[in-house]
C-alpha cells in the first residue's frame, strides 16, 4: 500500500510511457509520408513533396496550441496542476488514433493535417511539457531544481531512445489484415491511452506544495519574484532560448528529410536508429549536468557548453555523406540538450511559484511563434540549395546557435557582477 501511494506521486512513469508512444508515432509518420510521396518523378520532387508536407504540418503544430495552452496554464497556476497535463494527453490519444485510421483505411495524406489541429486544440506539447516542468519545479527547491528538471529530461530521453530503437523494426511488422506501420501506430495509441489513465486517475499532486502556492498567492501579486526582480535577465533568457530553439528545431526538421535522400537514403530501421541517436543526448546531457554541478559550474556556463556542443556538431552535419559520419556528427552534440532545461531552471528562480505554468507556457509558445516564420524559411532555403549544397541549412543552425550564446553570456556577466556586489555588502 505504501509503495502504491509513493508510486502515485511520480511523474517519471508518465513521461517515459508518453515519450515511447511519441517515438513510435514519429517514425510511423515519417515513413508514411515517405511512402505516400514516393511516386514523384524524381528524388528532388520527392524531397520537395516531403518538405512541403512537413512545413505545413509543423506550422499547424506550432500555431494551433497558442490560445488553449495559455488557458490551460492559467488553470494550472490556480493549483490544478494536473489539468495542463491531462487535457493535452487527450489530444495526443485522439490525433495518434487518426494516423492509425489513415494507415488502415488508406486515406489521402492530406487527412493527416488534422493531426496537429486536434493535438493543438488540446494544448499540445507546449501545455503538456510546461505542465510537467511546472509540477517538477513546484516540488523541488532552487538548489536542486536544475538537476531535477534535467533528470526529468533524462527519463524523456531514455524513453525516446528505447522507443526509437524499436520503432523501425516494429514499423516493418504487418499481418494479412494489418498494413505496414499499423502495428507500430496501434502501439502508440495504446500507450497514450495508458498515459491518459495514469495522469487522470493514478498520479497525485503534492498537496503540501499546493498549499504553499495558495499561501504565496495570498501574500503577493504579480509574476516577478520580488527577491530576483530582474526583468532584464528574464528577457535575455527568453531571447537566448528562442534563438537556440530556432537553431535546433530548424536543423532537426530539415534533417528528417535529409536522411531520406541520397547519399544516406535511409529506410525505417535506419530512421529508428537515427532518432535513437538523438535521444542518447538526453543521457549524456544529464551526466554533463551532474558533473558540472559537482564541479560548481554555474548554470550560465553549463548553457554555454551545451550551445558550443550543438554548434560544432550541426556544422559538421552539413558535410555528412555516409551513415557513420552522421552518427559521428551526432556524437559531437553530446551536451546539446543542457541549455533548455537549464534556461527553464534559471527562469523559475526569477518568478513566483504561482506563475511557473504561465512562464513555461509563454516560453514554449514563444518558440512556436518564432518557428512560424523560420520553418518556411528553412524549408525554402533547403529546397533552393537541394541540388548545390543541401547541408547549408545546418550551417545556418550553427550561426543561430552562436547568436544565442550572446544573451546568455550577458546574463552570466550580470549575475557575476550582482553576486560580487552582494558579497561586498555582506562583508
Amino acid at each position: 500500500m505504501n509503495f502504491m501511494m509513493s508510486f502515485r506521486k511520480y511523474i517519471a512513469p508518465l513521461v517515459f510511457c508518453a515519450q515511447v508512444a511519441s517515438s513510435f508515432f514519429d517514425t510511423a509518420l515519417q515513413m508514411v509520408v515517405k511512402e505516400r510521396c514516393a511516386n514523384a518523378t524524381d528524388q528532388d520532387s520527392e524531397q520537395k513533396a516531403i518538405t512541403n508536407f512537413n512545413m505545413t504540418f509543423n506550422m499547424l503544430l506550432k500555431f494551433m496550441p497558442i490560445v488553449p495552452a495559455i488557458l490551460l496554464a492559467k488553470v494550472g497556476d490556480k493549483g490544478y496542476r494536473k489539468v495542463p497535463i491531462v487535457v493535452p494527453l487527450v489530444g495526443y490519444f485522439l490525433s495518434r488514433a487518426l494516423l492509425l485510421l489513415d494507415i488502415v483505411l488508406e486515406w489521402p495524406l492530406q487527412v493527416l493535417y488534422a493531426v496537429p489541429v486536434i493535438h493543438g486544440l488540446c494544448g499540445g506539447f507546449a501545455s503538456y511539457w510546461a505542465g510537467v516542468m511546472a509540477l517538477v519545479s513546484v516540488c523541488s527547491g532552487e538548489e536542486e531544481r536544475s538537476v531535477r528538471i534535467m533528470r526529468t529530461e533524462l527519463v524523456y530521453g531514455i524513453a525516446g531512445f528505447v522507443g526509437s530503437l524499436a520503432s523501425g523494426h516494429l514499423f516493418n511488422l504487418y499481418t494479412v489484415g494489418f498494413k505496414q506501420g499499423g502495428i507500430l501506430s496501434s502501439l502508440s495509441v495504446l500507450l497514450y491511452f495508458i498515459c491518459l489513465l495514469y495522469a487522470a486517475f493514478i498520479l497525485r499532486f503534492d498537496h503540501a506544495s499546493a498549499l504553499g502556492e495558495r499561501q504565496e498567492r495570498r501574500e503577493s501579486f504579480g509574476i516577478i519574484n520580488q527577491e530576483a526582480r530582474d526583468k532584464i535577465n528574464i528577457a535575455l533568457l527568453f531571447v537566448s532560448g528562442i534563438l537556440y530553439d530556432i537553431a535546433v528545431a530548424g536543423g532537426m526538421e530539415m534533417l528528417a528529410a535529409y536522411v531520406l535522400k541520397d547519399p544516406l537514403n535511409w529506410g525505417a530501421t535506419e530512421v529508428g536508429y537515427g532518432n535513437a541517436a538523438g535521444f542518447v543526448l538526453f543521457i549524456t546531457s544529464f551526466l554533463g549536468v551532474k558533473m558540472f554541478t559537482r564541479c560548481s559550474v554555474k548554470d550560465e556556463s553549463m548553457i554555454m557548453v551545451g550551445m558550443v556542443s550543438f554548434a560544432v556538431g550541426i556544422y559538421f552535419m552539413a558535410f555528412v555523406t555516409t551513415t557513420p559520419m552522421y552518427f559521428l556528427a551526432r556524437s559531437v552534440t553530446l551536451f546539446a540538450l543542457i541549455p533548455m532545461p537549464t534556461i527553464r531552471s534559471l527562469l523559475s528562480k526569477q518568478v513566483k511559484g504561482t506563475s511557473y505554468g504561465i512562464t513555461f507556457v509563454m516560453l514554449q509558445l514563444s518558440f512556436k511563434l518564432a518557428s512560424l516564420v523560420t520553418t518556411p524559411i528553412y524549408t525554402k532555403i533547403y529546397q533552393v540549395t537541394l541540388d548545390t549544397f543541401p547541408g547549408f541549412v545546418f550551417i545556418l543552425s550553427s550561426i543561430f546557435t552562436v547568436l544565442s550564446m550572446i544573451p546568455i553570456s550577458i546574463v552570466g556577466c550580470r549575475s557575476a557582477r550582482q553576486n560580487g556586489y552582494e558579497s561586498i555588502q555582506g562583508n
